[in-house]
């Protein structure tokens, strides 16, 4: 058994890992696409971007033309969070399954943000004996599909999550609320903070924390 930690990654098919210089060309690629309604493609220059996002996205308020710009965010986290992620129904989803993937090795678990430390042994001996129960019941000759029902919402899993910079905006203003779960929390935070060094402007009005109810003010 292994206790771990959630991560994630950002990506697009061209930028296996994502800087700043390609969240600008993003960027720039959405300035293409929106002046394409007014025919004023000539007039775009290397610097123009951040003029007429500021101008026509987050002034007169555009976000349609943020649509044009995906990315993916690969994400370790515990399953009971990723059934949460997958209520956003604007990504395409691909998760690591349970039901093929047959773990010969320790499994990895993540332990609950908010879980008392003096309950921490608690918990852990719950790990273990899932671990112990899936291992033996493969041993048995039962099928990793059978074998999965003893395992945990703290199990790890692997997510990839695809989606344009619109409904990324939205999943943030929704879940990095101080609503949200405690352990959704811990991962949407450092992603906005991710976000927001590498794709300029779009992001930069959200804080972490703030009520829902405020955020949603936002979500044009």
């Amino acid at each position: 058994m292994r206790i771990i930690e959630p991560a994630f990654k950002l990506s697009t098919p061209y930028a296996p890992f994502l800087v700043r210089p390609d969240g600008i060309q993003m960027l720039r690629f959405i300035e293409l696409q929106g002046r394409i309604s007014h025919r004023s493609e000539d007039k775009m220059l290397p610097d123009s971007w951040e003029r007429f996002i500021k101008a026509v996205v987050l002034e007169h308020g555009d976000w349609s033309i943020v649509e044009h710009a995906s990315l993916t965010c690969t994400i370790r986290m515990d399953r009971g969070i990723c059934l949460e992620m997958v209520r956003h129904r604007l990504f395409s989803y691909t998760m690591e399954s349970t039901r093929f993937v047959r773990y010969r090795d320790e499994l990895e678990f993540i332990r609950p943000t908010e879980l008392k430390p003096s309950d921490s042994a608690v918990w852990e001996l719950a790990m273990k004996q899932s671990e112990q129960s899936y291992s033996a019941l493969l041993a048995l000759g039962n099928r990793p599909q059978e074998a999965r029902s003893v395992l945990p919402n703290a199990l790890a899993a692997t997510i990839a999550v695809t989606g344009n910079l619109r409904s990324f905006r939205h999943l943030f203003l929704m879940r990095t609320s101080r609503e949200t779960h405690a352990d959704f929390r811990r991962l949407t935070v450092p992603m906005l903070e991710e976000f927001k060094k590498v794709v300029p402007l779009i992001f930069d009005d959200i804080e972490p924390n703030a009520r829902q109810i405020d955020n949603l003010r936002k979500a044009r």
